[in-house]
Order: structure tokens, then C-alpha cells, then sequence
């Protein structure tokens, strides 16, 4: 009797794992095997950018029936046909910008906001623009409510950059463009660094950094990459 009444007061002790946290300890292991496996096993060596990876909650970004596989190393369909960016993709362009605390960036395709997120953990001037309202409004909603309103976002046409705002140390397109649009490249400070797929907008691109000095333009070629496309006037310019 003595240990049956030893065992029941064990039991009230312990602490119960509520659903929600069983749930939220299996999401932050999915992170932490994404940055082991995804990101520090490829060439993801930026440290700062890794430990944003582990923390920034990929699954609040995308519908709840695909929440289970939001940290799988893949794009993943939001609303109107758009694609969250694999995490791999999402880390890699984050490292080469070499963005620092202060530095005021520009991202063209605000999508899910999930990138837009990742770069508020690093600045706090991130400036993003959505072409689609509907996407603008709920990602803008979105990154409200998890804690990031270090981010303006607009719904516009990304192409013509945001010049209110401008010049930008960083600008990254998260969509595809045969060409770089004039306008983003105006927008870059002296120095600055744009980020941006380039090439065929039906199939493959490559990733393309360009970087700003006196006034020139030098273009680094890093990766093949696959994004859905700029539209809008980018379209218009084909």
C-alpha cells in the first residue's frame, strides 16, 4: 500500500507534456536537425545565420496540414500558386548578403514573410514588397503577431524597389527576373550588395550577387536555382 501511495505522489509531481508542448518540442528538434543536416552539413558556415535558422519558426509560415514537413529541406505552396523558399536557399542568400545590425535591406517578393523574418533577426530596417495584396497583407498580419514589426511591408509592384526608403545597403528577390531591374540597382548604396535569380523564368535560374562599386556593377554567379517569376513590369520587360 505504502508504495502504491509513494508511485501516486510521484505521479502528481512529475508534469504532464501538454499536446502543445510535445507538438512545439517536435518542431524545435525538426529545426535543430535542419540546421545540423540541411544547413551546417552544405556550406552554411555563417554562425550568426545558423543560430537565426534554429530559431526562427518556419512553421508558422505555411498552412497548418503542411506544418509537419516545414522544416524538410524544400519549397513548400502558399497561397496563389507562391512557394516558400527551401531553408537551404532561405540560409545561403541570408549568408551572402553579409548583412550587419543597422544595414537597411530590401526584399522583392515578400511571399510568407518567412524571409523577411530571418533578416529582422539580424536588422532591424527591413523593408518588403508583395505584389499580390492578399499575400502583402496576410504575411504583413503574420510577422505582426509572432513579434516582427521591425518589418514594413507593401503591396506594389517589387520592380521599382521602394524609393522612399532607399538607398539600401542589401537588396534580395526572392523571384525569378531575366534581367536585373534598373531601378533596384539605383536604390543600392555605394558598396551595397543585391542578391536576385537570374535567368529563364519557365525553368532555372542562377543565382546572382551584385555588388555596387563606384557606380560599376560586378556580378558573381553562385548557384543554379529554381524560383517562381517576378511579374508585373518585370513581365512586361521580357
Amino acid at each position: 500500500m505504502k508504495i502504491r501511495f509513494i508511485i501516486l505522489a510521484l505521479l502528481l509531481v512529475i508534469p504532464s507534456l501538454s499536446p502543445l508542448n510535445a507538438a512545439e518540442d517536435k518542431f524545435a528538434s525538426a529545426r535543430k536537425k535542419m540546421v545540423e543536416g540541411d544547413l551546417k552539413g552544405r556550406d552554411i558556415t555563417d554562425q550568426n545565420v545558423l543560430e537565426i535558422m534554429g530559431r526562427v519558426e518556419r512553421h508558422r509560415f505555411v498552412d497548418k496540414h503542411l506544418q509537419s514537413i516545414a522544416y524538410a529541406d524544400h519549397p513548400l505552396p502558399i497561397d496563389e500558386g507562391q512557394t516558400i523558399s527551401q531553408p537551404y536557399i532561405v540560409a545561403l542568400m541570408t549568408q551572402i548578403l553579409k548583412l550587419k545590425s543597422g544595414e537597411k535591406v530590401l526584399e522583392i517578393g515578400t511571399g510568407s514573410g518567412y524571409q523577411a523574418a530571418v533578416l529582422s533577426e539580424i536588422t532591424d530596417s527591413v523593408y518588403s514588397i508583395e505584389i499580390r495584396k492578399n499575400l502583402a497583407e496576410k504575411a504583413e498580419t503574420r510577422l505582426k503577431e509572432l513579434g516582427y514589426g521591425n518589418v514594413k511591408v507593401k503591396a506594389a509592384d517589387g520592380y521599382f524597389g521602394w524609393e522612399e526608403y532607399a538607398p539600401f545597403d542589401a537588396v534580395i528577390v526572392t523571384c525569378a527576373a531575366n534581367h536585373i531591374p534598373p531601378p533596384l540597382t539605383k536604390q543600392l548604396k555605394e558598396g551595397g550588395k543585391l542578391i536576385i535569380p537570374l535567368g529563364s523564368t519557365t525553368y532555372y535560374q542562377t543565382l546572382t550577387l551584385i555588388t555596387k562599386i563606384k557606380g560599376e556593377l560586378d556580378v558573381q554567379h553562385i548557384s543554379g536555382v529554381a524560383f517562381v517569376p517576378m511579374v508585373g513590369e518585370a513581365e512586361r520587360k521580357k
